[in-house]
């Protein structure tokens, strides 16, 4: 539930138990509980009043979609998953290329200076 663990959870009943008491909580958790069915149908009749506002064209507008997280998802990464699942090869073919070895290294001996290009510097 929103991310908590059950520490989480038991801290916050404690505090809340600290903060309204015993016998108050029961209230105030029912008040809560009537402030947020309020917000979320408010939030439903403005939707539907936006809906309505804007005509038959926008029927399957959904305010969601003006998240940018949400645009980002439905309208550029969609169309991607669906290529990639429609195009995906039904049988990985093995790799024909042999793995990458870097080329080695001359390394310094002991006492050798390192060379110098006067032109680069």
């Amino acid at each position: 539930m929103f991310g908590l663990g059950w520490m989480e959870i038991g801290a916050l009943i404690v505090i809340a138990l600290l903060v309204f008491g015993p016998d108050k909580l029961p209230q105030a958790a029912s008040q809560a509980g009537k402030t947020l069915r309020n917000l979320r149908r408010m939030a439903n009749n403005a939707r539907d009043d936006l809906r309505s506002g804007l005509g038959p064209e926008f029927s399957n507008f959904d305010p969601a979609d003006l998240n940018p997280r949400n645009f980002v998802r439905k309208h550029l990464l969609d169309d991607l998953e669906d290529d990639w699942n429609n195009n995906r090869p039904r049988e990985l073919e093995p790799a024909t290329t042999a793995p990458y070895t870097p080329e080695p290294v001359d390394e310094l001996g002991f006492g050798e200076i390192p060379p110098y290009d006067a032109e680069a510097t």
